[in-house]
């Protein structure tokens, strides 16, 4: 499959990092908090996750989509660039809206089957 369209206009918003992919205390992100930060991510050093998904937008094909009257979902699954240097497998969800070519990230989730360096 093709890469992300509009990879290059990517937004990730800081508080969809801060507050839910990198906070233990949030009910949906802490799992996924506690992954992170066990391969060098942290919410004090924010842009550095960013960047990562940003990165893993640019280097890996999609995986799936699903087109609905409200827009395009895009998955993608590949290896994650980390502070550590270990490159986990992760999926990493966007969303497109109609009539938009402005992928928005939804989540990151780990795919513990078929990690590297983990």
């Amino acid at each position: 499959m093709p890469r992300l369209p509009g990879f290059d206009r990517v937004v990730v918003p800081e508080a969809k990092i801060v507050r839910y992919l990198l906070n233990v205390s949030h009910p949906g992100g802490r799992s996924k908090a506690r992954f992170l930060e066990g391969f060098g991510f942290s919410a004090q050093n924010w842009p550095l996750l960013r960047d990562a998904i940003v990165a893993h937008a640019r280097a890996n094909d999609i995986t799936r989509s699903h087109r609905s009257q409200f827009g395009t979902k895009y998955e993608i699954d590949g290896p994650l660039q980390t502070p550590q240097g270990r490159t986990p497998i992760v999926r990493v969800v966007w969303f497109v809206e109609p009539q938009e070519n402005v992928p928005r990230l939804v989540t990151l989730v780990p795919r513990r089957i078929g990690t590297y360096d983990q």
